[in-house]
């Protein structure tokens, strides 16, 4: 899919996506201080929201320089706001993990390299994984999980891995759609990257998800799709 930008200033560019960024973070805060909101929604909230931002990094090309300084600015901030109550909204001091500090260098490393391969849908699509399946997935299976089970002692809920098989196949099968059109590569190719990202969701501690996952369903949709 051809994507011609509109913005070719980077102050502009940087302005827009620094916006959508700080009306997520002020909302979340609104939420967690004012709303008396369990502090895991306006988690999500944050969670899902700052994913949706490497939909606008692609439509207004950002430069690749920018996404990574960005991932490493954003790594250096949750690792501070783990120690001091920055933005309690995205952590809770002295909660034991690290899904935003990785959430953050998955966002640099997928823009560093597909940005430089010209092929921003595979980063995209990582990202927008990570974003609604893991966001969703963990909504669903805290409020509606009622098949629990366990691995290498995580509770995780059928429902809650379910969502996340689902969303990711939406995900993955929608940038395709958009990027190469209507044929049969497009849904099969969705089938093992949903897999791969719920196994990689289901089998990752201390918020390293957040890494496997994005990483993880970027690298292997773009092997498949050049092998078939």
């Amino acid at each position: 899919m051809a994507i011609i930008s509109t913005f070719p200033n980077i102050f502009v560019q940087v302005f827009l996506v620094g916006t959508w960024l700080g009306v997520i973070l002020i909302f979340a805060e609104v939420l967690n201080r004012f709303a008396k909101v369990d502090p895991e929604v306006s988690r999500k909230v944050v969670h899902i929201g700052t994913g949706n931002v490497i939909l606008l990094a692609w439509w207004l090309q950002i430069p690749a320089w920018v996404g990574i300084m960005a991932g490493i600015l954003s790594a250096a901030i949750a690792l501070i706001s783990y120690r001091f109550p920055i933005l309690p909204s995205v952590n809770s001091v002295g909660r034991k993990s690290l899904g935003t500090f990785f959430y953050a260098v998955s966002i640099g490393i997928l823009i560093g390299c597909f940005w430089f391969l010209k092929q921003p849908q595979y980063a995209a699509l990582g990202i927008l994984i990570m974003a609604w399946g893991d966001g969703l997935a963990a909504v669903i299976g805290q409020n509606f999980g009622k098949h629990p089970y366990q691995v290498w002692g995580m509770k995780k809920s059928w429902e809650g891995s379910l969502t996340m098989c689902l969303v990711s196949y939406i995900i993955c099968s929608l940038i395709l759609l958009a990027v190469q059109g209507n044929i049969w590569q497009t849904w099969v190719v969705a089938i093992p990257v949903a897999l791969g990202a719920t196994a990689l969701e289901t089998l990752s501690k201390v918020g390293i998800d957040n890494l496997t996952v994005p990483l993880g369903s970027a690298a292997l949709c773009f092997v498949l799709n050049q092998f078939l």
